[in-house]
């Protein structure tokens, strides 16, 4: 049997850390270990066209399956360009081995071509970067990074040279085992006394969930029953919570609505779980505040806690509920629930009123359309913008689909790579790209990719011809939009001319088949819908600065827009509330 070389051993391992295919662009520094890759079963090379691109990709494959996802780029220029990618992906706690390789060991400090120092480089996005000089190094660094990126929920870097790729693999070295699941965390009983007690003491508590409550839905639920909590969410919880939840009082933040400011405000105890939402603006300062989560730094840093908990979400309801006291006053539950509802009411008219006559189309009917017709298991991906309003209003989740996006580093360009990544995980789900013209255009090389592997993605392109919130930002702040407008092309024609399937939808009587034959498309396919780009009115409690830094607190319902079949639920939950 031939002697392993390190790119040979690089990727064995990293098959037995259940990495499945590696995201790039090859390049010299790169051959060894792409061919590695052709001649290693269980994985495969993904040739896409823009590293940013191979990094959104993988970490949208990790938020889908919860395994180690990898990318690489070649010296220089080629990992530079996963940098935006892997910010990302750190940012969302997915689990990311990026591969950057490096320069001939020799020339390095020297200013060599493409010399760069990627060990430095990635470190601000990363829990690990480091660079491998001797290949004895190269299985313990690998192990190092993976189990940084898997235990520690993020982006683990190894910096490999070229040269050093091709060399031989040390004989006689350690099969290396592997970490490749988190556990569950406890937290401790005196954490969980003092939080029943608070529990107990308080008369109107609330809950507002992150993207930590992700598997705790049973959990958050029977708490929420027991202590008669409304249930609010912050963007990145709203496929974990929204669905089923007969609390629910809607999302806070820039792009919220319904009553979940209230919720949070009017309560005597908010209660923070697996959250890190980043806009204290919209976090109250008068009530007592509880925040549970997974990781030890993110408790305290956005409001002033009166218990800290570390710990799982599940975990930590699941000890809780056995413990804390039933409540049987629903009264600041039900004002919530109906204050929610009244607030929908007042909103949904903004996407009923005449819109299937109205050109151009409003934005709030594709997307209500679009909810509509999508699979029940569909994943979306949504670009940064406006396309986030879209999402954040009219998307149904029902714990079966998925929501994933740049909500926490708001990138520009993410919808397409991040639906190249979960097409490759399933190609028979549905996976639907809503992009903006703006993101998918500054990216739009990667949907030859599509095309390239048959990938069955339905991009939804809302095709403004400006960069919306951009334009927001700036009529708020007393500025003339300047430098927002674009000036597109017709995008279905450019799919056609691809290879993919293309239409363009300028009619909204158009829209629903158009959506409909590009979802039975069972190749790639694109629909370019023409849509209003002052969709948005502004309302006037809202200053420059509530807009700029995402921070708003003296206004309750922020956006104008309709909210899609949420108000279905609000309904349903209203029945609920006892009558007098």
């Amino acid at each position: 049997m031939a002697k392993q070389n390190v790119a040979e051993q690089f990727i064995d391992i990293l098959v037995r850390a259940g990495v499945r295919r590696m995201y790039g662009v090859v390049g010299d520094s790169l051959n060894p270990v792409v061919d590695a890759i052709r001649r290693t079963g269980g994985i495969e090379w993904i040739q896409v066209r823009h590293e940013e691109t191979a990094a959104f990709a993988a970490g949208a494959e990790a938020q889908i399956t919860g395994s180690l996802a990898a990318c690489a780029g070649s010296c220089g220029p080629g990992n530079l360009h996963l940098i935006n990618g892997l910010y990302d992906a750190h940012r969302s706690m997915a689990p990311v081995l990026a591969l950057a390789s490096h320069i001939p060991s020799s020339e390095i400090g020297l200013g060599y071509f493409q010399e760069t120092h990627p060990d430095r480089l990635f470190t601000e996005c990363s829990h690990y970067s480091e660079l491998i000089s001797n290949p004895r190094q190269m299985p313990r660094v690998l192990q190092s990074a993976i189990q940084h990126a898997i235990g520690r929920g993020g982006v683990g870097v190894v910096s490999l040279p070229g040269d050093i790729a091709s060399l031989p693999a040390p004989e006689q070295s350690i099969e290396q085992a592997l970490v490749t699941a988190r556990p569950t965390v406890r937290p401790g009983d005196g954490e969980i006394d003092k939080l029943v007690r608070l529990v107990d003491e308080a008369d109107r508590v609330t809950l507002f969930c992150g993207s930590g409550t992700a598997g705790a839905h049973a959990e958050v639920m029977e708490f929420a029953g027991r202590v008669k909590a409304p249930v609010g969410h912050a963007l990145r919880g709203k496929e974990w919570i929204q669905y089923d939840n007969p609390y629910d009082v809607g999302m806070s933040g820039l792009l919220g609505y319904g009553a979940a400011y209230e919720a949070t405000h009017e309560c005597d105890l908010l209660i923070l779980l697996g959250t890190d939402f980043p806009y204290s603006a919209f976090l109250p300062d008068d009530v007592k505040i509880v925040q549970v989560d997974i990781r030890p730094e993110h408790l305290g840093r956005r409001s002033k806690l009166d218990l800290a908990v570390w710990g799982d979400v599940r975990e930590t309801l699941r000890a809780l509920n056995t413990r804390v006291k039933a409540k049987t006053d629903r009264r600041f539950l039900d004002r919530m629930l109906k204050k929610h509802a009244d607030a929908l009411e007042g909103v949904v008219k903004a996407y009923t009123r005449k819109v299937e006559k109205r050109t151009p189309i409003h934005p709030e009917y594709v997307a209500a359309v679009l909810d509509e017709l999508a699979d029940e298991d569909a994943v979306f991906t949504v670009d940064t913008g406006m396309c986030n309003v879209w999402a954040a209003r009219y998307l149904s989740p029902n714990g079966r689909r998925r929501i994933i996006g740049s909500f926490s580093h708001g990138s520009m360009a993410n919808a397409l790579p991040q639906a190249i990544g979960a097409q490759f995980t399933d190609r028979g789900r549905q996976v639907v790209s809503m992009s903006g013209d703006g993101g998918f255009s500054m990216l739009m090389g990667d949907f030859l990719t599509l095309v390239q592997y048959d990938l069955p993605v339905k991009v939804v392109l809302f095709n403004n011809s400006s960069l919306g919130m951009v334009e927001l930002e700036m009529l708020v702040s007393g500025l003339p939009s300047y430098g927002t407008t674009n000036k597109n092309p017709d995008f279905a024609a450019i799919a056609r001319a691809a290879g993919a399937y293309g239409v363009r939808v300028e009619k909204p009587k158009q829209l629903t088949a158009a959506l409909r034959d590009a979802f039975k498309h069972k190749g790639p396919a694109l629909v370019d819908v023409v849509t209003d780009p002052n969709a948005l009115s502004i309302p006037p409690k809202i200053s420059a600065e509530m807009v700029t830094g995402f921070a708003l607190s003296a206004s309750k319902i922020v956006l104008d827009g309709g909210v899609g079949r949420m108000i279905q639920m609000a309904r349903s939950n209203l029945r609920n509330v006892p009558r007098p």
